[in-house]
């Protein structure tokens, strides 16, 4: 795996199972709540683990491709889960 995917990889699943737990575990209508603070820990977690790595080269991309696909995963549970808080 390259040091791209392996950066921008962890931010997703940390994400995905967020998006995951926020469905299972918080009522209806704390969905779009827990789904905007976990967009805010994307970011956050997009930071660290970029800043981390050595390599500075390409930051600015693998934060947008990291971050991007953040906010993709948040817009499906966001599709999921509107029809479920009515």
């Amino acid at each position: 795996m390259t040091s791209r995917l392996s950066s921008i990889l962890p931010v997703w699943v940390v994400i995905g199972v967020g998006v995951l737990l926020v469905g299972l575990l918080s009522p209806s209508t704390w969905y779009f709540s827990g789904l905007a603070i976990l967009l805010a820990a994307s970011v956050l977690l997009t930071f660290i683990v970029q800043l981390a790595l050595p390599q500075k080269e390409g930051l600015v991309s693998r934060m947008m491709a990291s971050i991007g696909g953040a906010v993709v995963l948040v817009l499906i549970g966001t599709a999921v889960l509107y029809p479920l808080s009515a």
